[in-house]
């Protein structure tokens, strides 16, 4: 039987993993996979987490590291100790991680140290600017991986400027890496909780105005210049034309509240859904 060890921490990943986690559960793979999932506690609010675990029918976390509001150094410092104790305590055949956070990170440089093969969904995904976190995550990741795969053939055009050819070794390795097209997991998972959100009775979403632009804001390089920040809330201001509708996340909404921030009667301030 292969073991994975999954290891995630921000919302988007929760809703990857349940994908996966559900496959693997089911009859033809359950008696091959076991999976062991790691929760961070990256996104560590009720409302950014244990929900999400509930609401997406995702597998409880067999293990919460509890690593919560750090700096990034200190997070992923927090997240390597305890992801390395759990590998060397599981002994996992396979690290999976997905995206491209400081859980994916940690997680990918814990296990390529203790020479256990790292799986990165979303593999080749690029923005092109190493100021973002993230991208510093994601290229990192890629070149510590094993097996990639691919949400798409740009992806793995990006690999290959990268030095890593669109390849399936017979024995895939950190130097001789498995790359694959697999298609987007995101678009998996929205296939599957469409009719869900159909039928949801949820107050909030049925209040909402039939036709509207869906906002959202939480990079830390809009979110931590008050420059740029008030410079896009005062555009949104100014567009009355269209219902404008804001799923806030916690960390902008202190921002938002500490700077005093303001709108108009056409911008609606609703929870994240």
């Amino acid at each position: 039987m292969i073991k994975i060890l999954t290891v995630i921490g921000a919302r988007p990943q929760f809703i990857k993993a349940a994908v996966l986690s559900r496959l693997i559960k089911k009859e033809e793979y359950s008696s091959k996979i076991e999976e062991i999932i790691v929760h961070t506690g990256q996104h560590y609010d009720e409302n950014m987490s244990d929900i999400f675990f509930k609401e997406m029918e995702i597998p409880k976390p067999d293990y919460h590291l509890g690593v919560g509001s750090l700096s990034h150094g200190a997070m992923t410092a927090a997240m390597l100790e305890k992801i390395e104790k759990l590998i060397l305590k599981e002994k996992p055949d396979i690290l999976l991680v997905y995206g491209d956070t400081n859980s994916t990170l940690a997680g990918a440089l814990s296990a390529s140290k203790l020479l256990v093969p790292v799986a990165h969904v979303e593999a080749g995904l690029r923005s092109f600017m190493m100021i973002m976190p993230e991208e510093q995550n994601r290229r990192l990741t890629d070149h510590l991986s094993t097996y990639l795969f691919c949400p798409t053939e740009v992806a793995i055009r990006n690999l290959e400027k990268e030095g890593i050819p669109f390849q399936k070794p017979p024995k895939p390795s950190a130097d001789e890496k498995s790359v694959s097209l697999c298609g987007d997991i995101m678009f998996e998972a929205s296939l599957y909780y469409r009719k869900k959100a159909e039928n949801q009775e949820s107050k909030v979403l049925k209040n909402l105005p039939d036709k509207f632009i869906l906002l959202t804001m939480h990079r830390q390089e809009n979110t931590d210049n008050m420059s740029r920040l008030s410079s896009i809330f005062s555009a949104l201001n100014r567009i009355n034309d269209f219902e404008i509708v804001f799923p806030v996340h916690p960390r902008t909404r202190k921002i938002i509240e500490k700077n005093g921030i303001s709108f108009n009667k056409h911008i609606h301030c609703i929870e994240p859904v």
